[in-house]
């Protein structure tokens, strides 16, 4: 399903209610281009999980945990890692298959990975695109079971 956002608010309200719908154990593969707003829609799924910490890009750490919600939510950001090799130095595998949600942004560069590890009923794929002009405008296209 297709929907558009117009404001980060609505991309932010979006994914809070998305994220009402998820539970342990699912994978959320988010895609889209530099500045699509992959870490915003994350931050909208915090806050319907009911995560009370800050949010911010795992960029550079590649990983952050966040404990406060109904579930836990563990965020990976695998743009700087050598695809899938680049795995094999964080601790990416403890997550997959337990009681959080897990949610990785640029999963397409891991897609090896998924489709090897996470089962297709626990797995949610968002294509985020827009952002690449001066418009807040949004397609946000939302999979469930894939591939």
């Amino acid at each position: 399903m297709t929907h558009t956002t117009t404001t980060p608010e609505q991309t932010f309200e979006l994914a809070a209610r998305l994220a009402s719908e998820l539970s342990g154990g699912d994978v959320v593969c988010l895609n889209g281009d530099l500045g699509a707003g992959k870490t915003a829609f994350t931050k909208g799924l915090a806050h319907g999980l009911g995560v009370q910490e800050t949010i911010t890009s795992p960029t550079f750490a590649i990983m952050n945990e966040y404990l406060s919600g109904r579930v836990p939510l563990f965020h990976f950001d695998v743009y700087r890692l050598d695809g899938s090799d680049g795995l094999e130095d964080t601790a990416f595998f403890d997550y997959i298959g337990g009681e959080s949600v897990v949610v990785i942004e640029w999963a397409e560069q891991i897609e090896d990975i998924l489709q090897e590890f996470v089962p297709a009923g626990k797995r949610v794929d968002i294509t985020i695109s827009g952002g690449l002009d001066d418009s807040d405008t949004r397609q946000i296209t939302i999979l469930r079971g894939t591939p």
